[in-house]
């Protein structure tokens, strides 16, 4: 067993990262100041995986929503639920699934050894019957249901449509009624098998504890397993959009729209998504002209923002908002990259936003919640935690310059409306 640590010291920061003898990877964050803990235990597997294979066996094609499903039936065992067990200790316990990983997770101020066994233990003991998982296919069936009646997951989906041709991405993470009628106890058992190997997971606590804490109750509760090499298949995505608008009634006091442009996958995500986070305060953040020329117009609310939305084989560039004229928000959008992309963004704003961000980014390590969510993530990225700082560090005008000009294509740009 391997321990590296890991520290920045103009932050004052360490955490510790341990290659565990079972072959799971294991961050441990202390924050001695803090009264509670944070663990969330994650695996890189996300509802864009559904052709897949280990290697050396043949390609397991599943239906869309299965790991959303299996998301939900780890939590019952043939005696108890994890929920009733961690009413026990006092934890606050959830979980959530993703384009491209699922996480379980829980907070507690008191019984933290005994909260993290049951969460290793329920994560790592799947129990699947034919009759559960048809009593879950009724219950994921309402779930499916809930979110067609919400006007922001409706309005992202139709985004996502329409940009993308044959990425998984373009399909609910929960699936639809009729793909989750097709999930049986074989495939669940066939894709934990596969995603929830101890070399495709990690495990993340942050908060008021100690490493040696977290590792000798992962030593009691987690037995070795042998690494398994995955094989995700993808189809090949078409640069071209499927179409540049799409449109859907439903009962909302005033249109919601995303404007979406698809981007290619960035060589190097981090920089990416930091350079397009400081692009996008300067192309509309609060404090430019542009967002008060926009309000004062009466074109968007305060609901407006914007999101680098990526994962396995999708990338884009997201304003969304609420604002009876969609179509003019978008030509004022355009307009206003056009200029930048021609002129540049100035150099005074540029170094203000680039400082405020850092700044924000310094601010999250008093956040534990925040930290376990971004150790996970950086694990399956393949970078450090500190790594953002010197990206921030580092970053000149003439990157946001290039991000601009070379993203935000509109000939690859989509508008989604909810009326």
């Amino acid at each position: 067993m391997k321990t590296e640590k890991c520290s920045n010291e103009f932050l004052g920061e360490t955490y510790y990262k341990i290659n565990h003898k079972s072959g799971l990877t294991v961050y441990v964050m202390p924050k001695e100041n803090m009264k509670s803990c944070y663990a969330v235990f994650g695996t890189d597997y996300g509802s864009v995986d559904t052709k897949f294979a280990v290697k050396g066996e043949s390609l397991t094609i599943v239906p869309e929503g299965i790991a959303h499903f299996l998301e939900h039936k780890l939590f019952e065992s043939e005696e108890l639920d994890a929920f009733e067990l961690y009413s026990k200790t006092g934890a606050n316990a959830n979980a959530y699934t993703s384009f491209d990983k699922t996480c379980y997770l829980f907070s507690c101020t008191d019984n933290f050894d005994s909260s993290l066994k049951i969460l290793l233990d329920f994560v790592k003991h799947p129990y699947f019957t034919q009759e559960t998982v048809e009593k879950e296919q009724g219950i994921i069936g309402q779930e499916i249901k809930m979110y067609q009646d919400n006007p922001e997951w409706q309005v992202l989906f139709g985004l996502l449509k329409a940009l993308y041709h044959k990425n998984p991405v373009r399909i609910d993470i929960a699936g639809t009624v009729e793909s989750i009628a097709q999930i049986n106890a074989e495939l669940l058992y066939r894709c934990y098998d596969t995603f929830y190997n101890l070399s495709n997971m990690v495990l993340a606590v942050t908060g008021n504890v100690t490493p040696e804490q977290v590792i000798k109750t992962v030593d009691e509760n987690i037995k070795a397993e042998t690494p398994v090499e995955i094989i995700r298949e993808t189809e090949e995505e078409p640069w071209e959009i499927v179409t540049d608008y799409c449109e859907k009634d439903m009962h909302v006091e005033i249109k919601k729209f995303n404007l979406g442009f698809k981007e290619r996958i960035p060589e190097n995500p981090l920089k990416y998504s930091v350079a397009v986070s400081v692009a996008f305060e300067l192309i509309c953040g609060k404090t430019t002209d542009f967002y008060d020329e926009l309000m004062k117009d009466g074109l968007i609310n305060s609901e407006f923002g914007t999101e680098f939305f990526r994962g396995r084989g999708f990338a884009v560039n997201i304003f969304a908002g609420e604002s009876e004229s969609p179509e003019e928000v978008k030509k004022r959008i355009i307009e206003r990259l056009s200029f930048l992309k021609e002129n540049g963004v100035d150099e005074t704003e540029f170094e203000a936003v680039r400082r405020k961000k850092y700044g924000s980014e310094v601010k999250c390590f008093n956040d534990i919640e925040t930290l376990a969510g971004a150790l996970v993530s950086m694990h399956f990225e393949n970078y450090g935690l500190f790594d953002v700082f010197e990206v921030y560090r580092n970053l000149k005008k003439e990157d946001i310059d290039k991000v601009i000009r070379e993203s935000f294509d509109e000939s690859v740009c989509a508008l989604s409306v909810i009326k």
